[in-house]
């Protein structure tokens, strides 16, 4: 069974960077598409940037200051956020479309002065 398990969050300083990372399991490879979304407290889940193979297509949450990397060796894919702003505040979940739509549990990111 295909399970993703998303980490690195925390409590962060405006203007701090922070990456995340999300573990796929139950799969020999890492999953042509992939993505990450959040959710803050109070709003629906918005899409945030995604990965085909190696291209890389932002939401307009994500231009600018968020990338994605995949390692394939490791069967993982990492967010990471640079000049982290309070309105960047939620949890963070990547997916993987396969036959179906898997998504992890989330992490939490707290960014407060």
């Amino acid at each position: 069974q295909v399970q993703l398990v998303e980490s690195g969050g925390g409590l962060v300083r405006p203007g701090e960077s922070l990456r995340l990372s999300c573990v796929v399991s139950g799969r020999t490879s890492t999953p042509y598409t992939m993505g990450w979304f959040r959710q803050a407290p109070g709003k629906e889940r918005e899409f945030v940037v995604a990965m085909s193979g190696e291209t890389v297509y932002y939401g307009e949450k994500g231009k600018g200051r968020f990338d994605m990397a995949r390692d394939n060796a490791k069967n993982a894919v990492y967010l990471q956020m640079n000049t982290l702003k309070p309105e960047d505040t939620a949890v963070y979940y990547c997916n993987a479309v396969l036959a179906i739509v898997y998504w992890g549990k989330g992490t939490l990111v707290t960014v407060s002065s």
